[in-house]
């Protein structure tokens, strides 16, 4: 699951190659603009297609991370103990979270192998401030496609992501359960030790 959803990220790096008005499109086109332009940079960057993790992780930081709620995610993610979390401790958890999320597509987009990424169009968005893009990331050499689904919200700002289903799988379901499981041991504080040490982990794996 990590190395697909590292390749997920390929279809939110909007304001890599498109102007701000491309934030008006609707998400389904958005995203499959993006994505067709976005493989041909990578294709065509040296360091990139070579795995360097820096430029990979500088990618993601400052083209990709704008268009996910983490605030929301995280939110999400926690369920019943958000509320057990006094404002501070919330915003380091957002922090971490955003944290582990960057490391470990930073990790998983290193693998990515021209894989082929079909984004279903919406048939009818209307007035909906929340809607699903589906897509679907076709490997070749016989193996499965990989159904990659966006729970995405319309904020002021623009489309954004608040939850990604690989193959069925939540990403914030899959967190929800991690997280309550060390808020029942440690707490709060437990939960955000837990996630730092991750982080830190993962940091080393540079």
């Amino acid at each position: 699951m990590k190395r697909f959803l590292g390749i997920t990220v390929l279809l939110l790096s909007i304001l890599l190659a498109f102007p701000a008005w491309t934030m008006d499109l609707a998400p389904d086109r958005l995203v499959d603009k993006t994505v067709k332009e976005v493989i041909e940079i990578i294709q065509k960057d040296e360091a990139l297609k070579n795995g360097n993790r820096d430029k990979m992780h500088d990618l993601i930081e400052t083209k990709i991370l704008p268009h996910f709620n983490f605030s929301r995610m995280t939110q999400l993610a926690m369920g019943q103990h958000w509320s057990k979390a006094a404002p501070e401790q919330q915003n380091k958890l957002v922090n971490e979270f955003r944290t582990l999320l960057v490391r470990t597509y930073s990790n998983a987009l290193t693998s990515y192998n021209h894989e082929t990424i079909n984004v279903n169009p919406i048939k009818q968005l209307g007035d909906q401030v929340e809607t699903t893009v589906r897509t679907v990331v076709i490997q070749g050499n016989g193996k499965e496609p990989v159904p990659i689904d966006y729970s995405m919200e319309k904020k002021p700002d623009g489309w954004k992501v608040y939850d990604v289903t690989v193959a069925g799988v939540s990403l914030v379901t899959n967190y929800r359960g991690t997280f309550n499981s060390q808020v029942r041991k440690g707490g709060v504080e437990g939960l955000l030790k837990a996630l730092t040490d991750k982080n830190k982990s993962l940091e080393g794996k540079k």
